[in-house]
């Protein structure tokens, strides 16, 4: 009788520590929860405080107290905003740039860490070590030799300064990103590859780069985000409406006097949209790539 009563007294507190446990885990759970909530709350506000003001009227974007919902809503202000400017020009020369730039950035940064990932030659770490030294460098340090580069090339208030240094492996940083993510890649493959004959450039275009999907597909999202809000190079290289993006059309909405912020907050959102859209489309292969990027340790 004594060990039927304790028996049942073990499995009371057996089921009263796994309640307790469960209650923990419940309570840890909803923390986390609340903290992500949270901390996309605050990641979004922005994005929803420029969606209220550009459904503003003129004048109203500074009422106080702030109005978390505006009283009417102007869909006519994105038509006012668009029309305000040659804005099908800004977004034709920003959809140039970017997608130019960004296939340039593809192609000839996995080929620069193709090279300093699979191949071997005299100097390969001193020269991947002054690249990633340029990532130290203040752009402002090169901005001048670049503009008398530009200046002599006759390319000043063209497009061509803003993609055409795309195409010289993009950046110290693509490069990086590209060789962490090869040297992650079995080398049997490659090897296999030479026995059969295979050139160096078979490998890397038929082998390396269709099993590099996840990382290329983070490097065309760096890229395009910083091309796409791309501002300092349109200013300095571009001088007539014609050459202007649309980073730097959003400056004309405010003069010396004035600012249509309700105007400027719509347009803002014509270069928002675009880069959200690229961003959760291809958000699982970017997360993939800069975690697959970091195992390779060398």
């Amino acid at each position: 009788m004594n060990s039927m009563v304790e028996t049942q007294g073990v499995r009371r507190m057996t089921a009263l520590h796994l309640t307790r446990r469960t209650m923990r885990k419940s309570l840890a759970g909803l923390l986390k929860f609340a903290l992500i909530a949270f901390g996309a709350a605050v990641g979004l506000f922005p994005l929803y405080w420029t969606w209220m003001v550009s459904l503003r009227p003129d004048g109203w974007e500074f009422t106080f107290p702030p109005q978390w919902l505006p009283n009417s809503f102007l869909w006519v202000n994105y038509v006012r905003a668009w029309n305000s400017g040659p804005f099908l020009i800004y977004t034709r020369n920003s959809l140039l740039v970017t997608i130019l730039g960004t296939i340039g950035t593809l192609l000839t940064g996995s080929l620069s860490a193709f090279g300093f990932s699979r191949l071997r030659f005299a100097g390969r770490d001193l020269v991947f070590g002054l690249v990633l030294s340029t990532m130290m460098l203040p752009a402002w340090v090169t901005i001048i030799p670049t503009f008398i580069i530009f200046r002599t090339l006759h390319w000043i208030d063209t497009l061509r300064p803003l993609y055409v240094p795309s195409w010289f492996g993009g950046g110290a940083f693509y490069i990086f990103l590209l060789r962490q993510f090869f040297l992650s890649l079995p080398v049997e493959m490659e090897e296999a590859a030479r026995v059969d004959g295979a050139s160096s450039l078979r490998i890397y275009w038929q082998i390396i780069m269709p099993l590099s999907g996840p990382a290329l597909a983070s490097v065309a999202i760096f890229s395009f985000i910083n091309l796409w809000n791309d501002f300092m190079g349109p200013l300095i290289f571009t001088n007539s409406v014609q050459s202007r993006t649309l980073a730097l059309g959003l400056r004309f909405f405010r003069n010396e006097y004035t600012t249509s912020v309700n105007l400027m907050m719509c347009a803002a959102l014509f270069m928002v949209i675009p880069v959200l859209i690229l961003f959760f489309a291809a958000q699982r292969y970017f997360v993939r790539g800069v975690v697959m990027s970091g195992l390779a340790g060398r």
